[in-house]
């Protein structure tokens, strides 16, 4: 893991992270607080149990949250991608793992400073209570994804979402995006098997709605079919 100081001018999630929501000279007062870290595919950012004196916002690559059952069986809750804000602001200790689905690029902060830049910016502490509402409406959009849907429901509907990320439009997803999960990964996401993620990926690239290109690449052909499938 690498790190190095702020450069906010060149970031590609200026416009979308919780910073957004300070002025120029707010912004560089805040940027004077943190760092940047590099982290490679699989590392972790922070680990339950840990104590929780940093938090993060992701400029690129991918995060998962995950938890650990007692045989050791991991369990992905869900998923940060550019932009996202990471790091539980009111616990004393981290309650979940956050590993790098892919090379990741963040913007890192202590706990405490970040906590007295929220104090000091209201419209900075609005915008992380508006990242937080907007978090927990996605992980129950992922929870209504596994209630009451069938395989390939869950497999169109996660597509969906993840090419809605990759956008940089709220009005309409990404035509094409890299799939930063493994099959068992998904699998665990969408409580599926890894057998039937393929299949149903497959089945998906047979029907015309999808294209895969390489081992991630993911072109949606058909996303108004995608998006019916997954209803």
């Amino acid at each position: 893991m690498t790190a190095n100081s702020l450069s906010c001018a060149t970031c590609p999630v200026r416009d979308r992270a919780a910073c957004a929501a300070l002025d120029e000279d707010e912004r560089d007062e805040l940027a004077r607080l943190g760092s940047h870290r590099t982290l490679r595919r699989g590392e972790t950012l922070f680990a339950a149990g840990d104590d929780n004196a940093t938090c993060a916002t992701l400029i690129s690559g991918a995060l998962k949250i995950s938890s650990f059952d007692e045989g050791g069986t991991e369990h992905i809750l869900s998923l940060i991608h550019p932009a996202g804000f990471v790091g539980e602001m009111f616990a004393p200790l981290a309650r979940h793992d956050v590993i790098a689905l892919t090379d990741s690029q963040l913007c890192l902060f202590t706990r405490d400073r970040y906590e007295a830049a929220a104090t000091r910016f209201p419209a900075l502490g609005q915008a992380l209570l508006r990242r937080a509402s907007e978090d927990l409406f996605e992980s129950r959009a992922l929870i209504a994804l596994m209630t009451g849907r069938t395989s390939r429901q869950r497999i169109a509907g996660f597509l969906m979402a993840m090419a809605n990320a990759a956008s940089d439009s709220p009005c309409h997803p990404a035509a094409s995006f890299d799939l930063m999960l493994t099959r068992g990964e998904l699998g665990s996401l969408l409580g599926l098997t890894i057998e039937t993620v393929s299949r149903k990926i497959s089945q998906l690239e047979r029907d015309g709605v999808i294209r895969r290109n390489g081992s991630r690449g993911i072109e949606l052909v058909d996303a108004a079919r995608l998006g019916s499938m997954a209803s």
